[in-house]
């Protein structure tokens, strides 16, 4: 039999704790939250007094069904509720006892009373143990702790399909994506197939829940950029933080001013006065040569982190983490060696680079250097003083870019400024991942095979490649056509006889000498045949004189012509034809 009881347990001695003795025992007397605690005291294993507490719930002690004594916390603060929680974990071990379930079922039937947040602390140890990257793990995290809020999934027995499916169809009407429901339902889905893997639940609940059509309800798609629009943005980008401080003043409407001094503001910059403004800007900071040469390196940065993304397919990610070190443009190829902890499919890759950009690229990092050069001796306070200290190269673990995670605004404003829209007439838009886009586009619109630019995409589908990642509107689909074979549409109709008889003036292709027709006149003459050879060669073979009637007499042809006997087989051993007859016997 089992019994129910209250465990006790040590705790230090506060140090404002008051010691008394009652009796022959002693105990401890103490103020916690506005309350006069008293507890009697114990001495611990090192001799020390210590605070003898008793827990407020009762605890379970019994034998489970492999006959080992268990302890489990029933949390009751009630003793009759601690003995029902009792008789229901000895009913459990004799059904176990008696093979009605077995001993992993029974496991299972504590993990699903246990609160889902202990589990789900537990499976993203395991991620974070698998390598999972840190904005994957805290997405997961994010996504499935509002799954098991919005569908009151306190514990694990508590998850089931129905209050998810119904979670779904109330988000969808909502106006959420298909991709971000799918993202939910991924989220707790996998952590369930977890719990599953480890013993916790005997089967998936959500296993059978249908994932959302994402091709039928696509909210976002990307249009790719056409080499014009790329040009624009880049010069932009590149001129716009300086720009910025050359703007014109002009004077507030009424309506926006908000006192008497806030009657001027600053006009919008276009990409028409884009020059103009980055001279003023200069002019202006004529005396602060150090704010125009870091305004100027931001805007270069910028410049060259779109061009590097357009042409080399570089995820955002992927760029920022890339290093000095993992750059190779020295050789006869330059390409950019990509971690697998840093991509999408952690397989690690490697990325070609263009000579141009490659060129650039170098540049760049030689420039870096001589900056960092620069300011080191300004932090020094020694500008005639020659550089010492700093090594030839960059390290090879600083990063090639500062590209901010928040991309896509400073895209936004320099889309804006390029006078490029960010929504076509199809409803495309362009982020930071339109860059990507484009650059499949342009290999397809370059004619690159597409098991090419799979490579170069690193897609391990390549309608991925094709579909979701070409831009038809950049396709010379019009060009295609044209290159299709010209058809004679200035020439005459011919008539349905003269298409069946290919009489309609042209020169008859098949046989023209050796079988003139009826139409055609010309002159008879004889066409001297042998039956192999050349006659001159072999004069015992005898000749046939054709004149230029098909068949001079209406005899039936023989088997030596047609080549079969009237039972249907060929004459294995024809005759040679008659000379002076000029017809053909057996």
């Amino acid at each position: 039999m089992g019994t129910v009881f209250k465990k006790t347990f040590t705790k230090p001695i506060p140090a404002d704790a008051e010691i008394l003795v009652r009796r022959g025992e002693r105990f401890a007397r103490w103020k916690a939250k506005g309350k006069l605690r008293t507890a009697p005291l114990t001495a611990g294993l090192d001799g020390t007094g210590r605070l003898l507490v008793t827990a407020a719930t009762y605890t379970a002690k019994y034998r489970d069904g492999s006959g080992i004594v268990r302890e489990v916390a029933t949390g009751c603060r009630d003793e009759a509720a601690a003995r029902s929680v009792l008789t229901e974990l000895e009913r459990r071990a004799e059904r176990v006892k008696s093979n009605l379930i077995t001993g992993a079922e029974d496991a299972i039937a504590d993990h699903l009373a246990t609160p889902i947040a202990v589990h789900f602390a537990e499976y993203l140890t395991h991620l974070q143990a698998k390598g999972i990257s840190a904005v994957h793990l805290a997405d997961t995290e994010r996504l499935a702790n509002r799954v098991f809020a919005d569908c009151s999934f306190a514990r694990l027995g508590d998850v089931r399909p129905e209050p998810l499916e119904q979670w779904l169809v109330a988000k969808t009407g909502d106006g959420m994506a298909a991709r971000t429901r799918n993202s939910y339902l991924q989220a707790v889905r996998g952590f369930c197939s977890w719990c599953v893997h480890t013993g916790r639940m005997l089967t998936n609940p959500l296993a059978k829940i249908d994932k959302a059509d994402e091709k039928s309800d696509r909210r976002r798609q990307r249009r790719s950029l056409t080499e014009a629009e790329l040009v624009r943005l880049i010069e932009a980008a590149r001129l716009r933080p300086l720009a910025e401080f050359g703007r014109l003043a002009v004077q507030k409407d009424t309506a926006e001013v908000k006192g008497k001094r806030d009657t001027w503001k600053a006009a919008p910059l276009t990409f028409d006065d884009l020059d103009a403004a980055t001279e003023r800007a200069r002019e202006r900071l004529r005396n602060n040569p150090p704010q125009v040469e870091r305004l100027e390196w931001l805007g270069r940065e910028r410049a060259l982190v779109y061009a590097t993304l357009v042409l080399t397919g570089l995820r955002r990610g992927e760029l920022a983490s890339l290093t000095v070190g993992q750059f190779h443009l020295d050789g006869p190829q330059a390409y950019a060696e990509l971690d697998a902890a840093d991509e999408k499919n952690r397989q690690g890759a490697t990325i070609a680079i263009r000579s141009d950009l490659a060129a650039e690229l170098r540049q760049w990092i030689k420039d870096k250097r001589e900056r960092l050069q620069r300011d080191a001796v300004r932090s020094d306070g020694q500008s005639c003083l020659p550089m010492t200290g700093v090594p030839d190269k960059l390290p090879a673990d600083a990063p090639l870019f500062i590209v901010p995670r928040q991309l896509v605004k400073i895209l936004d404003r320099d889309l804006k400024l390029a006078s490029i829209p960010k929504r076509d007439d199809r409803g495309r838009t362009i982020d930071v991942h339109a860059m990507r886009h484009t650059f499949g586009s342009w290999l397809s619109k370059g004619g690159v095979s597409l098991r090419t630019a799979q490579a170069a995409m690193r897609h391990s589908d390549p309608s991925l490649t094709a579909n979701v990642y070409t831009d038809p509107r950049l396709l010379d689909v019009h060009g295609a056509v044209e290159s299709l074979p010209s058809l004679p549409f200035d020439k005459p109709h011919r008539s349905n006889t003269e298409a069946a008889t290919g009489t309609d003036g042209r020169a008859n292709l098949l046989a023209p000498t050796l079988a003139p027709s009826a139409f055609n006149s010309c002159t008879p003459k004889t066409i001297p045949v042998t039956s192999a050879g050349d006659p001159k060669a072999n004069p015992n073979r005898a000749t046939l004189d054709a004149t230029s009637s098909a068949v001079s007499t209406k005899k039936p042809l023989t088997t030596a012509v047609s080549g079969f006997d009237k039972r249907g087989r060929r004459d294995s051993n024809p005759q040679p034809p008659d000379r002076q007859s000029g017809t053909l016997t057996n």
